[in-house]
């Protein structure tokens, strides 16, 4: 396996000190021989970032700009076919980022790959033509997963027809191999974002049908382990956390919290916790993960990582699509309605709340002590990551509307943005830089 970008010593905040470095260099010679892709502060590998919990590595002087847009600190912008909500994977010296056509000879769903310096297409592989066939909510896409690259491979979900596939594509945009994972009954649409984990890639795809939570081998798209899942539509992705002293893959949703052995799909504890329609991802303090939901309540809740079953704190607040992330044991949340909010992740105490502005479907990224959520009217907001309240640092209206979340990484923000001319929608992703 090639791995990706080598992290520099600065991002651990190890400096230059030979003793200081043995650990991380170590631990890098673990990950290849384990076949665990290593990320850099220049990569936004997968969903929700190199540390999987949505917060941007930022380096000193490379920190991505707080304005952009209408014409400031734009790199790039290049036209996207197609209609999709799902963000973009960067790696090296390359973007990926998928998209679907609804209409039309070209109707199917793709892969896009770009220049990461220039913005120019290098290829476009359609991953399955036609097959768009299920009705799905109006805010939902064809599309709204994020790809995850290995170094070695790109891999992408789809809903196509009446089953969900995941598919393998080399660098150049072939197609090395695709694994039908289930059958799936469309009750709202689909966004799970496959997540790689050493030899694996993990996968899941709740549906009213009875879904799955599989790993399989990143080579060949064969099954590793595979664990059925409820009857039930939910949308969250697969994400592998350390918490509670060791890695453990969770999934929200379908009624329950879910933690699995990544390597085995063996559960290690499961509880009633979460709602049964899930659509974010969760993050952790390292003893507590929480939850958010939307259908058929709205909740927040801090759940013990430790396998005890204690739902430690739970609050009656509708944080049902956009992610939230963590700092400094302090849980950090965008509502769908516009609402900002800070709570003490160990007690689950208000710190603050206050109106952001907008609607929201994409999710917040944390870069430093900021963090950037495009609302879906198309304004992207900056505001700090304190304790203190609502700080805003600027606003940037940057298009018509924003369902994509902000990848952020070597100083650089890559967002998706559709725009309209009438009746005609058009996308673009952006890159914005200093």
């Amino acid at each position: 396996m090639k791995p990706l970008a080598k992290p520099a010593a600065g991002a651990y905040g190890l400096g230059m000190n030979r003793f200081r470095l043995f650990p991380i260099c170590f631990l890098a010679l673990v990950s290849l021989a384990l076949g665990v892709p290593m990320a850099g502060a220049a990569d936004w590998p997968w969903w929700r970032g190199p540390t999987r919990d949505g917060v941007a590595p930022v380096e000193a002087g490379q920190e991505p700009p707080t304005e952009f847009g209408s014409g400031k600190n734009v790199r790039w912008a290049t036209p996207l076919p197609g209609r999709a909500h799902g963000s973009a994977c960067v790696v090296g010296e390359r973007v990926y980022i998928a998209t679907a056509v609804e209409t039309g000879d070209g109707a199917g769903q793709a892969m896009v790959c770009l220049d990461r310096r220039t913005g120019a297409i290098r290829w476009q592989t359609q991953v399955h033509a036609g097959g768009l066939t299920q009705k799905i909510n109006k805010k939902a896409s064809w599309a709204s997963g994020t790809p995850a690259c290995d170094g070695e491979r790109v891999y992408i979900n789809f809903l196509n027809g009446d089953a969900v596939h995941t598919t393998a594509l080399d660098l150049e945009g072939r197609i090395v191999w695709q694994t039908r994972l289930t059958n799936y009954v469309e009750h709202q649409g689909y966004g799970s974002s496959p997540a790689i984990h050493g030899p694996l890639v993990i996968v899941s795809a709740d549906n009213k049908a009875g879904g799955v939570v599989a790993g399989l081998d990143r080579k060949t798209g064969a099954f590793v382990w595979k664990v059925d899942r409820p009857k039930l539509p939910n949308y969250a992705s697969p994400v592998v956390l350390t918490a509670a002293g060791r890695e453990q893959l969770f999934l929200t949703g379908a009624d329950k919290v879910s933690s699995h052995d990544p390597m085995t799909g063996k559960v290690l504890w499961e509880i009633a916790g979460a709602t049964t329609e899930c659509v974010t991802t969760t993050p952790t303090d390292g003893a507590r993960i929480f939850t958010s939901g939307g259908y058929p309540k709205n909740h927040v809740a801090a759940v013990a990582a430790d396998g005890s079953g204690r739902v430690v704190w739970e609050l009656k607040e509708r944080v049902y699509v956009p992610s939230m992330l963590i700092r400094g044991g302090h849980l950090f949340a965008v509502l769908d309605s516009g609402v900002a909010a800070c709570w003490d992740s160990a007690t689950g105490a208000e710190k603050w709340k206050a109106r952001l502005g907008g609607n929201y479907s994409g999710s917040p990224t944390m870069a430093g002590d900021l963090i950037y959520v495009g609302s879906e009217s198309g304004t992207v907001y900056v505001f700090k990551a304190s304790t203190a309240g609502l700080e805003v640092v600027a606003e940037n209206p940057v298009g018509g509307e924003i369902y994509s979340t902000p990848s952020i990484c070597g100083g650089e923000i890559f967002l998706r943005v559709a725009d309209y001319q009438g009746e005609t929608r058009s996308e673009t992703l952006y890159c914005f830089g200093k």
